[in-house]
């Protein structure tokens, strides 16, 4: 018997979505045949669609200052910005999309490093939520780094 192989690629229309691929294929010949019908198959393939989101980030201020342990001002440091951007970059819409984002809050003894002031969202909804109660610190022992060029 006489075997063919051959892969189909199919481009999808972004303007109609499908759930479904249906393919009928048809195997013909010039001798008589005794089954005909066996020479056709009819394929129903499933599409799924994969997002093709664009998470994006810039920030306003590229450098931070931690002073030594003990001489941390009650003042607030340079104000800064920083903007997360996810885009959609697909051809159909996406729903129920979720970003979190851990920011470094607090540091040794608890102590505050970051506030966050104000948060500002287009076409979205943002819950900021402190962190859990008994969320554990990871303590990050002095280091001594003057002798570096960076």
């Amino acid at each position: 018997p006489l075997q063919v192989s051959f892969t189909l690629e199919l481009e999808f229309s972004c303007s109609i979505l499908l759930d479904r691929a249906e393919v009928t294929l048809q195997a013909t010949s010039d001798s008589t045949e005794v089954t005909p019908e066996d020479n056709v198959v009819k394929l129903s393939v499933p599409i799924r669609y994969e997002p093709n989101l664009f998470l994006s980030s810039n920030t306003n201020l590229h450098r931070y200052e931690v002073r030594p342990l003990g001489t941390f001002t009650r003042s607030p440091g340079p104000e800064f910005t920083s903007t997360v951007k996810v885009q959609n970059l697909g051809c159909y819409p996406i729903q129920n999309v979720t970003l979190h984002m851990a920011l470094p809050a607090l540091g040794h003894h608890r102590a505050t490093i970051l506030s966050v002031t104000r948060v500002l969202a287009e076409n979205a909804t943002c819950v900021l939520q402190p962190p859990e109660e008994g969320t554990r610190v990871v303590p990050v022992a002095p280091e001594d780094l003057q002798h570096l060029d960076r």
